[in-house]
């Protein structure tokens, strides 16, 4: 019984210390750019909130040198029929502007835009009834105009 306690013991002590090591950015290389870039910038709600908490504490990623310009949903209304589609439009930006600079943006823009359309949608999942359809129906036309024009 001892045993096994300490080998779980010494196995939850070691995924601590992953978990922790990646969440020290302050800490962490420049040289893992790319594979942080990679992490915000995915489809999942996990990753849009982990961008999210490094946007609103942009310093402590200042080592590498992000560019978190931007100028929301360009030429669109950021907040079109009263929804909050700013914080999404930020996102995309950012995974615009930092691929571009990476040289890597045609590789990744496909995903880049459906990121953005399923951060639209997350944010319409808010409402319910004709609100909901009416917001999923703008956020659809958002992402084709990221597609074509993006």
């Amino acid at each position: 019984m001892r045993r096994r306690l300490s080998t779980t013991v010494a196995a939850l002590a070691t995924t601590l210390l992953a978990l922790v090591a990646i969440a020290a950015p302050a800490t962490a290389a420049p040289a893992d750019k790319a594979q942080v870039l990679s992490s915000w910038t995915q489809t999942s709600a996990a990753s849009y909130n982990s961008w999210a908490a490094a946007n609103s504490n942009k310093g402590a990623w200042s080592a590498y040198g992000f560019d978190w310009s931007t100028d929301y949903c360009s030429w669109s209304p950021d907040n079109p029929l009263g929804f909050p589609f700013s914080q999404s439009c930020a996102r995309h930006d950012f995974g615009y502007r930092n691929y571009k600079a990476a040289g890597q943006f045609s590789a990744n823009k496909a995903r880049l835009d459906s990121a953005f359309y399923e951060d639209l949608k997350r944010v319409c999942n808010r409402y319910t009834g004709a609100t909901r359809t009416t917001c999923n129906g703008t956020a659809w036309t958002y992402y084709q105009a990221v597609r074509a024009f993006g």
